[in-house]
């Protein structure tokens, strides 16, 4: 479950403390499992839900800075995602903006729909599905940079 807290978190201490977070939630909640579905997934959803929950305090899903700092990026239509690994990929992820990553993460890497994510963390859809694309345009663009120098 590592990898899913540094990936909503963007820090590896930080994700550590998310973590141990998410391991206690999941003992004290150890019974509410059911049996019915994989515990993989019901689990997953505990770290998730911890992570979003330490975003939230620190006021890192607030999105208005993002935007700004994004705006006039597009995406491109030709796919960059050729010549990069999956580790740098996931480093690119990591370091995308709070609001993008934890968009980004639920909707591409969660499965999550633009109204679950709406829904979970109190913004529009719309809102939802800005933050989605303009983290891909953000991404592309750092890849481009990464494979132009």
């Amino acid at each position: 479950m590592f990898p899913v807290c540094i990936r909503y978190i963007g820090d590896r201490t930080a994700a550590e403390d998310v973590l141990q977070d998410g391991f206690i939630t999941l003992f004290t909640r150890l019974d509410s499992y059911k049996g019915e579905g994989s515990f993989e997934g019901w689990a997953r959803r505990i770290f998730v839900t911890t992570a979003l929950m330490s975003l939230r305090k620190k006021d890192a899903l607030k999105m208005s800075d993002e935007l700004e700092a994004v705006r006039g990026m597009k995406a491109e239509t030709t796919s960059q995602m050729q010549n990069i690994g999956y580790k740098e990929l996931m480093e690119l992820v990591m370091s995308l903006p709070p609001g993008f990553r934890t968009v980004f993460n639920m909707y591409a890497i969660e499965g999550y729909s633009h109204k679950e994510i709406a829904d979970i963390l109190g913004i529009s859809e719309t809102t939802s599905r800005t933050q989605f694309s303009r983290a891909r345009a953000w991404l592309q663009n750092k890849i481009q940079k990464t494979e132009n120098v």
